[in-house]
């Protein structure tokens, strides 16, 4: 597709919620607000994780390998909507993104599908969403930045309790969070205290990001020699790294030789 040359529009100098994208080498990317990439595609393989930091989030499935019903708080351009969707095909996908441009444009520029019986993007705000009754989830994936940092919103304890209400009793909530941000210890306490301390953190990469994973319920003491054995037999159908992944899981955690200690 031509509609696009290297560098596509740049955001108004006065418009901090404009809602953007560019493209260089093949890789298209979504802004909102700022320079800062939200998202992004590289055009020859739509369906795989460009960022860094989502493929990290995908790490819940060395804990929960075959999922049903995947929920996702925050949108941005698809990524991780379209990769479970494509690689996980037993799923079901629910999606809610409060800002209708966004999708708009997740469908337009990243190819993100149209609803069906297996994914259902819809506009509203998380926060309301979750604290509705009847909802449930296998996995919580929370995504949720604005222009400038993580939406207070979507850290807040009762938010985390909303999420851990809504999760089946072996769910994960996947947390997003900025090693940076001065709220990312308090934001980590929140999810521990909703979640009775079973959090891990993972680090995703430059330039910042900690994937946060919570657990409904207790995992034991998972071996490492488990969970490598894991990674090995997840790989070759993700094509995610999650042999390094078991390694860094090391950085951030209580631990022993033997063990991860959740």
């Amino acid at each position: 597709m031509n509609f696009l040359q290297n560098w596509r529009v740049r955001k108004p100098e006065t418009d901090s919620e404009s809602v953007y994208i560019s493209e260089k080498f093949g890789v298209r990317t979504l802004h909102i607000g700022s320079d800062t990439v939200q998202s992004a595609m590289r055009i020859a393989r739509p369906n795989d994780l460009e960022v860094v930091y989502t493929r990290s989030m995908m790490a819940f499935l060395l804990f929960k390998p075959a999922p049903r019903n995947v929920l996702m708080i925050g949108l941005g351009g698809g990524s991780l909507t379209k990769f479970v969707r494509h690689y996980i095909p037993e799923a079901r996908v629910t999606a809610v993104e409060v800002n209708p441009q966004v999708v708009s444009i997740a469908r337009q520029f990243f190819l993100l599908p149209q609803n069906d019986e297996r994914l259902n993007v819809m506009v509203g705000d998380g926060v309301e969403y979750l604290a509705r009754e009847g909802l449930g989830a296998d996995v919580l994936v929370v995504d949720g930045y604005d222009a400038e940092s993580q939406v207070e919103a979507l850290a807040t304890l009762p938010f985390y309790r909303d999420c851990a209400r809504v999760l089946g009793d072996d769910g994960i909530l996947v947390v997003n969070l900025w090693g940076g941000d001065r709220n990312f210890n308090a934001c980590v306490e929140r999810i521990g205290t909703a979640f009775d301390g079973r959090v891990l953190c993972l680090p995703a990469g430059k330039p910042g990001n900690i994937a946060a994973f919570a657990f409904k319920r207790g995992q034991g003491e998972p071996r490492w020699d488990e969970l490598n054995r894991r990674a090995k037999a997840l790989t070759p159908h993700f094509g995610l790294t999650f042999g390094r992944f078991v390694e860094e899981l090391r950085v951030l955690n209580p631990h022993n030789d033997e063990a991860l200690l959740i």
